[in-house]
């Protein structure tokens, strides 16, 4: 069996004195794995770092084998990014989160989102916002999308400011208020696709919103925690969000 495809690197694993075992997700495979001999050789070893992208041809006799994996480089990410803590944050979160999907899975819409997110890993301006949309998407990919589109209490599909922490459903401002303590913020910019560079209110609410969530429904039920870079980059982007208000003397 053979395919090629486009894929974005998010784990390697050393196997043997050469070789690894390479995790990609890919466009129209989904996250698979495949041992890349001489990943770990120097040839390799800067190609599969956590965040490139590569083109990807795997092979092996049987379907549910292994498999070997031939690659060359597509998008060199990494290096852009080795020197900036909070982009190595988000490398590291972003391919967590993609490792919570099924194996061999296809979920092409999600990966042109991680390139997405990957290409401006290296801009707090724009890869937060970017990050929260994606963790949105990654809960409905899960089976876990939220309810979005029209108020659970009145059918109303504007001024949607809040959702229900227990049915994951929007709630208007007008129905919502007498419990508004109670209820997440649905910020704008996960309502507005035109609006990517939200302030810190908004991004605090965003990843509050989306991490309920996932620790309600992804990552209590799988008994393990949420990734510490999670936490790690969001205190930088909302670090960033922060001094970007202040105005300046």
């Amino acid at each position: 069996m053979q395919w090629q495809d486009e894929g974005l690197v998010i784990g390697v694993r050393r196997h043997g004195e050469s070789a690894v075992i390479l995790e990609l997700m890919t466009k129209a495979h989904g996250r698979h794995f495949g041992l890349a001999r001489g990943g770990a050789g120097r040839a390799l070893r800067s190609v599969l770092q956590p965040g490139n992208s590569v083109e990807a041809i795997w092979r092996a006799r049987l379907d549910q084998h292994l498999g070997a994996y031939a690659v060359e480089p597509l998008r060199s990410r990494a290096a852009r990014l080795i020197d900036r803590a909070y982009a190595l944050h988000g490398v590291a979160h972003l391919c967590a989160l993609l490792r919570l999907l099924p194996e061999r899975d296809p979920h092409g819409e999600l990966f042109a989102m991680a390139e997405v997110v990957a290409d401006r890993l290296d801009s707090l301006d724009l890869a937060p916002a970017l990050m929260a949309r994606f963790e949105l998407a990654l809960l409905a990919a899960l089976g876990f999308g939220l309810d979005l589109e029209s108020c659970a209490l009145t059918g109303a599909q504007e001024e949607l400011d809040y959702v229900s922490p227990k049915t994951g459903r929007a709630v208007s401002r007008a129905a919502g208020a007498p419990w508004r303590e109670k209820l997440l913020v649905f910020p704008q910019f996960l309502r507005d696709t035109a609006s990517l560079r939200p302030d810190a209110a908004e991004l605090a609410a965003a990843f509050r919103l989306t991490g309920h969530f996932l620790a309600r429904d992804v990552f209590t039920p799988r008994g393990v925690q949420a990734p510490p870079a999670r936490a790690l980059y969001i205190g930088a982007a909302a670090s960033h969000a922060t001094r970007r208000e202040v105005p300046s003397c």
